[in-house]
């Protein structure tokens, strides 16, 4: 009977559904999406009930599956179809946002995952990626990767922050911070897992040995086909040249000099021979947080050359943002909490975004929340 309730429901339906509760203990035994519990059967369910609770609250699943079944999959359906503004991704909470144009025309968008109910950003798991090949339609490719699949990673699992994907060879490789103990704060790692598709197939392959306990990956491959990576921490911003396998540094990572009040979320673009690094700073001012900043250089390991502010706060305590030029236009890529309206729950959003003439940026202000008119 499991089995066929679970056939009922298509592998991308992910409707999102709200808590169920007993109500002798207040235990939480449902919560997420439709998605997350496509693969759980009766008897995975029964497992995390127990006593008189199993069967009322079997009852009051398997009602709640089959009630709204319809909605959750045609819901879905109009997700990945429907023309939408900002956020773009509306069915779960989404945040650091990196944006890449692959060999098969598509943008492609990889973000962390907020999970609700959020505890801080303890609880952050299961990267999805989107794409679209207009900037209007959208597409949920799925989820590629959770922290259980992580042989290397925190026995508690979460802690899976803002991720990066790059390509070369004929390989994806996906980069993401998190913990290898349960002293989070002090064993940050930089994951990698590959693939030959950029949305689908992706394998845990270990982390880069040598790093310092930081955070935020970003990848840069150059015209000449040279990676680079970078990241940070504490106000630090580092970077460095990657072996030829892109899961090895080749030499040493060294601080990125000339930039005004680092805080995080490294990104780095070229523009016209130009090397763009972008960050979010440490503003705290009548309850704004961060800004966007960025700097330049002739070189993709500076020095750099602070150049200013291109965003302002959105209403979310952080900011996280990535660059993209997509079919001759420029985008701007970051997070708000629009749809929450908490600090923790955040959703991912782009805007365009435009250059002077002398090569920078014209500040991006924010569309927040648009509904389409579609």
């Amino acid at each position: 009977m499991a089995l066929m309730i679970s056939r009922l429901f298509p592998n991308n339906c992910s409707l999102t559904i709200s808590t169920l509760t007993t109500k002798s203990t207040g235990e939480k035994i449902l919560s997420g999406t439709f998605k997350e519990y496509l693969s759980m059967n009766i008897y995975n369910l029964l497992s995390i009930l127990t006593g008189k609770s199993k069967v009322v609250y079997l009852h009051t699943a398997m009602i709640l599956c089959l009630g709204l079944l319809s909605t959750a999959c045609s819901a879905q359906q109009k997700t990945d179809t429907a023309a939408v503004g900002n956020p773009f991704v509306t069915d779960i909470y989404t945040a650091d946002p990196s944006a890449h144009v692959w060999k098969d025309g598509r943008l492609y968008v990889y973000p962390s995952h907020d999970v609700a109910p959020a505890r801080g950003c303890d609880l952050m798991d299961q990267y999805h990626v989107y794409s679209t090949d207009d900037m209007v339609h959208w597409k949920d490719e799925g989820e590629i990767l959770r922290a259980s699949q992580v042989e290397w990673g925190r026995p508690e699992g979460g802690f899976m922050w803002a991720p990066d994907c790059a390509y070369k060879n004929g390989t994806y490789y996906f980069y993401f911070p998190h913990p290898s103990g349960t002293d989070w704060n002090h064993t940050w790692k930089i994951g990698v897992a590959t693939s030959k598709s950029p949305a689908s197939g992706f394998k845990s392959q270990g982390y880069i040995k040598g790093l310092e306990s930081m955070i935020d990956p970003c990848v840069f491959v150059d015209d000449d086909g040279q990676a680079y990576f970078y990241y940070g921490g504490g106000g630090i911003c580092k970077g460095g040249k990657l072996k030829d396998n892109m899961v090895e540094i080749d030499g040493e990572m060294r601080k990125m000099e000339g930039l005004e009040d680092f805080h995080e979320a490294s990104w780095v673009h070229k523009r016209n021979g130009i090397y763009y690094l972008s960050y979010s700073d440490n503003h705290d001012v009548k309850g704004k947080h961060n800004q966007m900043r960025y700097a330049t250089s002739t070189s993709p390991l500076g020095p750099w050359t602070y150049r200013g502010i291109y965003m302002d706060p959105t209403d979310s305590y952080t900011n996280h943002g990535s660059i993209a030029e997509y079919k001759g236009q420029w985008y701007a890529f970051y997070h708000n909490s629009s749809l929450s309206h908490q600090d923790w729950l955040r959703s991912i959003c782009f805007d365009k975004l435009y250059y002077n003439a002398d090569g920078t940026i014209k500040k991006v202000v924010p569309s927040g929340f648009v509904k389409s008119k579609n």
